[in-house]
């Protein structure tokens, strides 16, 4: 992806899964990559995996916390000279049921690390470097923010207002940093295991493409929107989906 090489990114909730995907693919691209989670244990190993610390910085610690935002920041400043690239993908989905029936602590719970939490993370990189220094921002959404997802419906509002947010933002901070999004059906991780597991060819038989996602695809969509080869590209939302949308699924 042309406009990658030295460039350095922080991705949040990349010990495993997704983040760790897109970690994987940014350095493949030439990037130096500062990688969040709250366990320490699966953050070393990821750190490892990337190539260890001449590649990648592990900053352990709470999405949602603003003295891990700082800090994961500025470390990743520090520590390899910029700040030019950011993931939000930390997410959460606690509870499933119906929406009448939610506990609205979990409620608000979902919307401040899902949503409120990239919000942060983009103002605290704005404000510590890409508002001076340009930048991109990639935000990890769910189809379940372009339809409804019953029995997941809070997490489903939590990714739409994400949705929404990367549109405001990227007119906000245009033309110096660009802000877009990126929409997976279901993707082959743990988070999402119990949309799949033990089914998997049951599930997969619904897409027109006949297979779930892997980080793999979410990982190349999101290195092209950070790259330059999307400079003229801000604001968007693309769904990932095998088309299941397509066909009414969700």
């Amino acid at each position: 992806m042309h406009g990658l090489s030295g460039k350095v990114a922080l991705v949040t909730g990349a010990s495993r899964g997704i983040g760790l995907g897109i970690a994987h693919r940014l350095v493949e691209e030439g990037v130096s990559v500062c990688v969040t989670a709250r366990k320490p244990e699966a953050l070393e190993e990821a750190v490892t995996s990337l190539g260890g610390p001449t590649r990648a910085l592990g900053v352990a610690g709470k999405a949602d916390d603003p003295e891990h935002r700082a800090d994961a920041v500025r470390r990743t400043i520090e520590t390899f000279g910029s700040l030019d690239l950011l993931v939000n993908n930390a997410g959460i989905n606690p509870v499933a049921g119906p929406l009448v029936d939610l506990d609205l602590g979990a409620a608000r719970k979902i919307i401040e690390v899902n949503a409120l939490g990239a919000l942060a993370w983009t103002q605290a990189a704005y404000h510590a470097w890409m508002g001076e220094h340009g930048g991109s921002v990639v935000n990890i959404s769910s189809v379940s923010g372009v339809t409804p997802a019953p029995m997941i419906a809070m997490y489903g509002a939590s990714k739409a207002m994400l949705i929404s947010l990367t549109e405001s933002l990227a007119v906000e901070l245009g033309p110096a940093v660009r802000v877009n999004a990126v929409a997976p059906a279901v993707v082959k991780t743990a988070f999402a295991s119990l949309l799949y597991e033990g089914r998997e060819e049951e599930v997969a038989a619904k897409y027109p493409l006949r297979r779930l996602g892997v980080p793999e695809d979410v990982a190349s969509a999101v290195a092209y929107l950070l790259s330059e080869e999307a400079s003229w590209v801000t604001g968007q939302t693309i769904t990932l989906d095998g088309g299941i949308t397509l066909v009414g699924g969700h």
